[in-house]
């Protein structure tokens, strides 16, 4: 029954574990966070954003022949887009599927040119942002006189308060950060979303997005 395929959402596809998974304080897999990233998708069309799926992003940190990644990263279109998300996995074992025990965000602005970490457990996947960076820094689209990107370990990130709600902190992020976009904010003076992620996101929202995607699901299971 685990293994029961519940719902097919654009390309992901949920199975009745993921439910339980979303009923308890547990740890998100892949899958959830993908759904959750597919639905943003849905819901901001537009193509200036790009929601990179767990996999890829896993991928193309630790693909194990860096000059194949050319081939594979292009029809992703970085330099179309003016952001980027990626989920950031501790995972370095590309032979194991849904590895890991710790996810975080690492987000691509074109119009500061800038990669910014977000990590609810401050510096424990820094390394691991810092390896997909280097992996993509090249294909976002800046060549000639243009300046190189810069990562940013975004120290105020706000802090989970206890072992399994990373993921959950990284859907939260990810929510804001494209409302923040979307509303015009980001052609203000804001330094980015910075202020906005401080005095939105804490343990109470991060533990209403379980509640919030385990109701999407399930919303979308009666629409079928």
């Amino acid at each position: 029954m685990a293994d029961e395929k519940i719902l097919s959402y654009n390309d992901v596809v949920l199975r009745r574990s993921d439910l339980d998974i979303l009923s308890g304080p547990k740890f998100l897999n892949d899958q959830i966070i993908e759904f959750y990233f597919s639905f943003l998708s849905s819901s901001f069309p537009s193509q200036d954003t790009l929601f990179v799926p767990p996999s890829i992003s896993f991928w193309i940190a630790n693909c194990p022949d860096p000059k194949s990644l050319k081939d594979f990263v292009e029809p992703l279109a970085f330099p179309e887009r003016k952001v980027v998300l990626f989920s950031v996995n501790n995972n370095m074992d590309v032979t194991m599927a849904e590895g890991g025990t710790h996810w975080s965000l690492l987000v691509y602005d074109r119009s500061a040119n800038v990669f910014v970490h977000h990590d609810s457990i401050a510096g424990f996947n820094n390394c691991h942002a810092k390896r997909l960076y280097k992996a993509v820094a090249g294909f976002m689209g800046f060549s000639g006189s243009a300046p190189n990107s810069q990562l940013i370990e975004y120290v105020d990130t706000p802090q989970q308060i206890n072992c399994y709600d990373c993921g959950l902190y990284v859907t939260a992020f990810a929510k804001l950060i494209c409302h923040w976009h979307e509303s015009g904010r980001s052609k203000s003076k804001d330094s980015l979303w910075f202020s906005v992620l401080k005095e939105e996101v804490g343990p109470s929202l991060v533990s209403e997005m379980r509640n919030e995607i385990l109701k999407l699901i399930k919303d979308f299971m009666e629409k079928k």
